[in-house]
């Protein structure tokens, strides 16, 4: 049996509950229910305009969106949309742009309410540029077509980065949670990771390797070229639809099902424990393949570059298209 004592603590603790309640909806009512301003954190636009000369571009922030827009008078400037305390700065040093973050916040304001989030707009003239370097916590990233690198590497937690730029001799996109989409890039290397995010790919030009790794995240690759690809996952799902390799695949996955379709390399590995490995191949292999309790079903072709599939408990369903 609950006590007295006990229920007149629970009729309090429900009145409190009540009257928060009642005072939030009142407030909300009073703003407008816009929820920025009910929040903690006060919001500045500010502008800064480069006027030296620069080749690479490294950035270093924290929950900033970044996103690049062609510039269209040919002159760089950066709008930073930020907290009054968490301010940006940039200058070029050494023939770099150089984009951090200046926190003078004291330790008690970093309990703070914020329904905003910062942002930055990077204004570049349209052109070639040499490294860029991004190191971010949760700040999404999109980078268009309008740019190409001669490096890109991105470093990043929960964000996301939707790429179409091009980088002449690598890219590497390492994540978290975060997804990674790359549309019509061209890049000697290709190198992309995360946790549990999405990987997708499509129309990519890769003039050496493809490295993609991931444990929950799904990859999707589509009409895309290169020389060797490396794909590995834990439990997400790997599909190759219209890739080309003029080397080798080698593909492995615990739980995700791998799936070829109109895909082929000159030799192909694959590897899994309960995925299933379907799809189609594009010319005739000699097929190797090996399963404890799942089914077999591929072509007995004699000719053609060697293809060797092991799973444990995962079918294996190969045709030639």
């Amino acid at each position: 049996m609950m006590s007295n004592a006990v229920k007149i603590w629970l009729a309090v603790a429900l009145a409190l509950i009540a009257l928060g309640a009642i005072a939030f909806v009142g407030t909300m009512i009073q703003n407008g229910w816009d929820f920025n301003k009910v929040g903690t954190v006060t919001y500045t636009t500010n502008t800064c305009e480069v006027e030296e000369g620069f080749t690479n571009i490294s950035i270093d922030v924290h929950t900033t969106k970044i996103e690049f827009v062609p510039a269209g008078n040919g002159q760089c400037k950066i709008v930073f949309f930020e907290d009054e305390k968490v301010r940006h700065s940039a200058s070029v040093q050494n023939g770099t742009l150089v984009i951090d973050t200046v926190d003078t916040r004291k330790w008690y304001e970093h309990f703070s309410l914020s329904f905003s989030q910062p942002k930055m707009t990077v204004y570049l003239p349209p052109r070639e540029y040499g490294s860029l370097s991004i190191e971010t916590d949760t700040g999404d990233i999109a980078i268009p077509e309008d740019f190409s690198f001669d490096t890109l590497r991105i470093d990043g937690n929960t964000s996301s980065v939707n790429c179409s730029a091009s980088a002449a001799h690598g890219m590497e996109i390492k994540l978290s949670t975060g997804d990674i989409r790359l549309e019509g890039i061209a890049a000697q290397e290709l190198k992309l990771t995360t946790d549990t995010g999405r990987i997708q790919v499509n129309t990519a030009d890769v003039g050496a390797n493809i490295r993609i790794k991931t444990d929950t995240g799904r990859v999707q690759l589509t009409d895309t070229a290169c020389t060797d690809l490396y794909a590995e996952s834990d439990t997400g799902s790997i599909t190759l639809k219209n890739v080309i390799g003029a080397g080798s695949f080698t593909v492995e996955s615990d739980t995700g099902d791998i799936t070829f379709d109109r895909s082929d390399a000159a030799g192909i590995s694959v590897k899994t424990d309960t995925g299933d490995v379907t799809g189609t191949l594009l010319s005739d292999k000699v097929f190797l393949t090996e399963t404890s309790t799942g089914r077999i079903s591929v072509p007995k072709t004699v000719t053609g570059g060697r293809c060797e599939i092991k799973t444990s408990t995962g079918d294996i369903k190969i045709e030639i298209s």
